[in-house]
Formats: structure tokens, C-alpha cells, sequence
């Protein structure tokens, strides 16, 4: 599969392109202020987008209006047909977010419902319809929604007619804008026969069409096996790492590394998103950052960075709002970051780091090293052996890193320097919150 030795660059175009919060019906052709960051998405080492929700909506992009549409704050079916050329002449891989498990109140087959009632040939296409009760939003009947959110009403994907409908869309977007992938918003409620039946049909449009679900809780094998979905979200990792360098706890980190171990290459991890604050946020040492970005890189898993973030850029959710976790951003104003910004830099290396080594990408996990504020592990893959080495101290340190392989000499792909192999270890100073990648 593609995505395995894929980065990903994850973006909320609504928010990125400056769009207003609320769907004002004017279309603006804002998807192609991301064409502007192609080049620069090249040198940051990225070769995937993911795009969260591009379906025209009525608010924040999953309170769906219509599937077969781009939203009209983000312009036309023909821009982004355009955008998704332009990306795959780049090499750049593109993945959008389907919203299958709700849609907005103005999608079609809710109106026809709101209008109909019992005679609406779509009232079972969607959960919990009663026409014995009234919705709190005025609604002639009850109906289930995703979180109790009215706005939100859950379709029916124990309904054929529902599930033919999705693949049609998914079919649409595929032969339209040739896609490469869906990201499944709450796949972790999601039907599962109904993932399974996608995945058939999915395989059958584009053999190497990717299939990744949001799934938090829960043992993800579950989600990702042959019959349905090829990734999943990786929280548990997401968590570990940001508590286990405000801990100096690196054995929660390994900790969690090891028990996903059977499927942790497979899994889509990240440092924070659309939902999550912003990992300069969360740390409690900015200086973190540099290492944090190195594990990301280098543990097992396909590496994703959030829109601003190799930036450094800060940002919490507010009184319940996501609002400031999904900014516009302008290119102009990071013009230089390459050479003006050292986390920029470094994330644009470690991207060119992880492409070229092939077992940054399907490797197997070594441990070789592990204290709470130290940890050392190596990826392995046919003749390639690369180590990782990071220290979450304040101040410098020394470590004789065990390793029993074939190689004997190593190169610091971070520090330039040069590692021997001496009686069964490798001698390394780490700088106070840094790292090296010996390959």
C-alpha cells in the first residue's frame, strides 16, 4: 500500500483557506490558495494530503448538504478537480473525509422527511425515526443524532438504499476527482458489515484506494484487517507520546509502541489535528518539540503533520470551540521558515529522512534502550538497520546504545556525525532535547 511510506500534511481547508464559518451560499474558489503550497509541501517532505470535510455543508464541514458537491466557500467541482491534478503532478497523493455516519439538516432525503413524514419514501434512511415526538430543533418526529446533536441526524447504514447511496458517492468522488482515499469520520460507531461492504466495493473502482478510520478507543485490529479498513487513527499513540515527554516518561511511550506492535505500521499517527490542541500547546518544554517531531518520524506508523504546526504555532480549544485550532493561514507570512525556523527545518529533513529509508516505513521495532528520560530503537528491514535516539533531559547526555546487528558503522543523519559499533554498543552524546537518526 502506498501510504506506507507516505507523510502526510492533514488540513481543515475551511479554516486554512479563510472561508466564514457559517456556508454564506457564494462560492469562492478558496481550494486553490492550498495549490499555492504544492512546492512547498515538496520540500516539507509530504507527499499525502488528507483533507477534512470538502462535502458542501452548512457550518464546519460535516453537516453534509450534498455529497456530489464541493463546498461552495471552497469553490467549484471543477477547481477542485483541478487541485486534485495538480497534486498527483506533483506526486502528492489526495484524501478526503467522508461523512457518512450524519449529514446536515439541509441534505435532501432529511428534507423530504421534514416535508413528508410517514409518506417520504427516505424515512428510514435514517436512525430512530418516530413521528410520535417532535425533534428539539421543531421537527414533525423524533430521530437519533450523533452525540445529541440535532444538527446532526445519524443515517441509517443498516439501510441498502443508504449504504448503494455512499457507494455512489464514494464512486463519484473517485471517477470525478480521482481520490486516493476516504478518512471515515467516526468509523469507531460505524456499522461494521457496512466498512466491510466499502472495502469491497472501494478495492473494485482503484485497487490501491486507502480506506483509514477516526477510531480513539478500542483494539484497533478490530478496525484494520483485511476485510475492512487499512488504518485507523492512532490516539493511543498521539497520547502516549505528549504525556511521556511531560513526564520524562519514556516507558509509556515503549509501553504502548509494544502492545500495538502487530499493527502499529499500519496505523496513521500524528501529534495533534483538526480536533486536538496543538502539540506546541500541550508540551510543557517547548524544546520538546524537536524530539517529539523525531519520534514521530521514526516510530513505527504513517507520519502526519497538522496544517501550521511544523511552524510551531500554538493553539486550545476555547469554551468548546475548535475555532482557533483550525486557522487561516497566508504562505506569505512563513516565506522563509525553511531557513528561519529550526523545527521547520528539522521536520523538513526528518520527512526526507523517513522517504528514503525504507525501514522508517515497513520496519520492525527493536528496542534497545530505554530509561525515563532516554530511549533508543531500531527500525529493521532487509539489509537497512536505522536508530533512533532521543533525550527528553534538560541537559546533554551520554548513552552506549546495546546492538547486536550486522552493521558496524552508522552515520547521524540529524548530527552529521560518525557511530562505531564497539563491543556490542554505540557510544552517542545527545544534546539537552534532541535526538539523532543513525542510519
Amino acid at each position: 500500500m502506498w501510504t506506507y511510506n507516505s507523510v502526510f500534511y492533514q488540513i481543515y481547508p475551511i479554516g486554512f483557506c479563510g472561508a466564514p464559518v457559517h456556508n454564506d451560499g457564494v462560492t469562492v474558489p478558496r481550494i486553490r490558495k492550498i495549490m499555492e503550497w504544492s512546492d512547498y509541501l515538496k520540500d516539507l517532505g509530504v507527499d499525502s494530503i488528507l483533507l477534512n470535510p470538502i462535502f458542501d455543508s452548512d457550518n464546519h464541514g460535516y453537516d453534509t448538504r450534498d455529497y456530489k458537491l464541493v463546498d461552495r466557500r471552497l469553490g467549484t467541482n471543477d477547481d477542485f478537480r483541478e487541485f486534485t491534478k495538480l497534486c498527483h503532478e506533483n506526486g502528492i497523493k489526495v484524501v478526503v473525509d467522508g461523512v457518512f455516519n450524519h449529514t446536515g439538516r439541509e441534505f435532501f432525503a432529511f428534507k423530504d422527511i421534514q416535508e413528508k413524514k410517514w409518506d417520504s419514501p427516505y424515512k428510514d434512511w435514517y436512525k430512530g425515526v418516530n413521528f410520535d415526538w417532535q425533534s428539539p430543533l421543531g421537527d414533525p418526529f423524533g430521530y437519533e443524532a450523533w452525540q445529541g446533536h440535532f444538527e446532526l441526524p445519524c443515517l441509517n447504514l443498516y439501510n441498502q438504499q443508504v449504504k448503494d447511496y455512499l457507494f455512489d458517492v464514494i464512486r463519484f468522488w473517485v471517477d470525478e476527482f480521482d481520490i486516493d482515499g476516504i478518512r471515515l469520520d467516526c468509523a469507531n460507531i460505524l456499522d461494521f458489515n457496512f466498512m466491510k461492504e466499502m472495502r469491497t466495493k472501494t478495492a473494485s473502482m482503484k485497487p490501491d484506494f486507502w480506506l483509514m478510520g477516526e477510531v480513539i478507543h478500542g483494539d484497533y485490529s478490530r478496525w484494520v484487517n483485511p476485510e475492512m479498513l487499512h488504518s485507523v487513527t492512532n490516539y493511543e499513540l498521539h497520547k502516549s507520546i505528549y504525556s511521556g515527554f511531560n513526564d520524562h516518561n519514556f516507558f509509556e511511550i515503549a509501553h504502548n509502541v509494544r502492545r500495538l506492535e502487530a499493527i502499529g505500521r499500519q496505523l496513521y499517527t500524528f501529534l495533534d489535528n483538526h480536533d486536538e490542541d496543538r502539540i506546541a500547546s500541550k508540551l510543557k518544554v517547548k524544546e520538546h518539540l524537536y524530539p517529539v517531531y523525531t519520534c514521530l518520524m521514526t516510530l513505527p506508523g504513517i507520519p502526519s503533520i497538522y496544517y501550521g504546526s511544523e511552524f510551531g504555532i500554538e493553539g486550545k480549544k476555547e469554551q468548546g470551540s475548535d475555532a482557533s485550532l483550525r486557522p487561516h493561514l497566508e504562505l506569505s507570512d512563513y516565506a522563509d521558515a525553511m531557513t528561519d525556523n529550526p523545527l521547520t527545518a528539522l521536520i523538513a529533513k526528518l520527512g526526507s529522512i523517513h522517504q528514503a529509508q525504507k525501514a522508517l516505513c515497513y520496519g520492525e521495532y527493536k528496542e534497545l534502550l530505554l530509561t525515563n528520560r532516554q530511549y533508543a530503537f531500531a527500525r529493521c528491514y532487509e539489509n537497512e538497520d536505522v536508530i533512533t535516539a532521543v533525550n527528553n533531559d534538560e541537559q546533554s547526555t551520554t548513552l552506549h546504545i546495546p546492538y547486536q546487528g550486522p552493521k558496524t558503522q552508522f552515520k547521524g543523519a540529524l548530527s552529521g556525525k560518525d557511530y562505531m559499533v564497539q563491543n556490542g554498543s554505540i557510544e552517542i552524546t545527545l544534546d539537552a532535547c534532541g535526538g539523532d537518526i543513525l542510519i
